[in-house]
C-alpha cells in the first residue's frame, strides 16, 4: 500500500509505503508523527494527518499492489 501527496503545482510524492499490516517505511521529510497510517486488513489503509496547516495543502492518494 502507498500513499502518496501532490501539493499544488507539483508532482507526486511518496509518504509512506508498507509492506504487511504493521510495518511502515517513510520517506526523507515524512514521519509517522504527522502521517499515521492504519493499516486493519489487507484490502483496507487510513491515513490521518495530525496538526494540518496550510504547508498540509494537497491531494493525497492512495495506490494498492498486487506484489
Amino acid at each position: 500500500m502507498f500513499w502518496y501527496q501532490q501539493p499544488p503545482r507539483t508532482g507526486l510524492k511518496l509518504i509512506v509505503s508498507s509492506t504487511s499490516w504493521r510495518y511502515h517505511s517513510y520517506e526523507d521529510g515524512y514521519s509517522e508523527a504527522k502521517f499515521e497510517v492504519n493499516r486493519e486488513s489487507s484490502n483496507y489503509s487510513l491515513m490521518t494527518i495530525k496538526n494540518v496547516t496550510p504547508q498540509d495543502e494537497a491531494t493525497y492518494f492512495c495506490a494498492a499492489s498486487g506484489h
